[in-house]
C-alpha cells in the first residue's frame, strides 16, 4: 500500500499518541474527568493524546491549519487543515470499554483528502486518501454489497444532551430497529464510520455531530465504495452534524425513513 506523505505523518502521529492513550487508558481510575456538558466529558488523557498529534502534525507542515476538539484551536481559514479527535469514545475510554479511537482528517477547505482512524486497544489503522481506496491494517476495505435492509446490521449514536433532537432520532430508531436485523450503539462515531467501510456494519446515522467526530470516517466510507450525505441527502454533513453512511441502495432505503423526520 503507497501512501501519500501526509497520511504517512497522520499514521505516525496517531501510533505515538496511541502510545501515550493506552498509558492513560492503564491508569484511567486515577483520572480526573471534567464535563463539558450532560455526558460529556474531557479527561487530562485528551489533552495530553490531543498535544501529541498536534506537535508532530504541525512539525511536519506548519502552514495547515488545525480544528481540534479540546485544545481550542480551531483555525477554519481556506486551505488545507487537520481535523482532529484525539480520543473518540471519552467515555468509554472511562469507563475501561476498549472501544475508542484518534481521528485524524485532512481536508481543503471542506473537501476530505486524507483520513486515519486508529483504535490502540485492539491495534486496527483505518486508513484513507481522496481516489485511492481504504485500509485496514494496509489490506484493503470494501463496503457489503447489501440489497435488502432487513439483512443489514446498523449502527447508531444518541445526541443525550440534545432532547429535542434525541426524540426525533428515536422516531428513526424504532423505524430502522423493525426494519433491519438489529442495531448496534458503541459510543465511537469514528469506529462505527470505519466499521461501515470495513463491512462490519451496512450503515450508520447519527445527528448533532461535531466535524472532528466524522471528518476521517467519512472519507473511509467514500473510499471503500460507500455513500454519505446528510439527513437531506446532500453534502452538508460537517456543517449540520447530520451524517448517513451506508451502501448506496441501503443508504437510499434509509434515507427514505430518516428524511421525513428532519424535514
Amino acid at each position: 500500500m503507497d501512501t501519500s506523505p501526509a497520511v504517512n505523518v497522520a499514521t505516525r502521529a496517531a501510533r505515538a499518541a496511541g502510545r501515550e492513550a493506552m498509558k492513560f487508558f492503564a491508569h484511567r481510575h486515577e483520572l480526573a474527568i471534567d464535563s463539558k456538558g450532560k455526558n460529556d466529558f474531557v479527561t487530562q488523557a485528551d489533552i495530553t493524546v490531543e498535544k501529541e498529534i498536534i506537535r508532530q502534525l504541525h512539525k511536519a507542515y506548519p502552514d495547515y491549519g488545525i480544528l481540534a476538539e479540546e485544545s481550542g484551536r480551531k483555525q477554519v481559514q481556506p486551505g488545507w487543515r487537520w481535523i482532529i479527535d484525539p480520543i473518540d469514545g471519552t467515555t468509554n475510554f472511562i469507563h475501561g470499554l476498549p472501544h475508542f479511537a484518534i481521528s485524524i482528517a485532512l481536508a481543503h477547505d471542506n473537501e476530505l483528502h486524507g483520513a486515519v482512524v486508529f483504535n490502540p486497544a485492539s491495534n486496527e489503522l483505518f486508513t484513507a486518501e481522496r481516489g485511492r481506496g481504504a485500509f485496514l491494517n494496509g489490506q484493503r476495505m470494501r463496503i457489503n454489497p447489501s440489497q435488502r435492509l432487513e439483512q443489514c446490521l446498523l449502527a447508531t449514536g444518541f445526541p443525550v444532551n440534545k432532547p429535542d433532537v434525541l426524540r426525533r432520532h428515536m422516531r428513526t430508531v424504532e423505524e430502522l430497529t423493525i426494519g433491519s436485523r438489529g442495531i448496534r450503539r458503541l459510543g465511537s462515531a469514528a469506529l462505527d464510520l470505519a466499521f461501515v467501510a470495513a463491512g462490519r456494519y451496512d450503515g450508520f446515522w447519527e445527528s448533532a455531530l461535531q466535524p472532528w467526530d466524522i471528518a476521517a470516517g467519512i472519507l473511509l466510507v467514500m473510499e471503500a465504495g460507500g455513500l454519505v450525505t446528510d439527513f437531506a441527502g446532500n453534502k452538508g454533513f460537517l456543517d449540520s452534524g447530520n451524517v448517513l453512511a451506508a451502501p448506496p441502495l441501503i443508504h437510499r432505503l434509509m434515507l427514505e425513513v430518516i428524511q421525513p423526520t428532519w424535514q
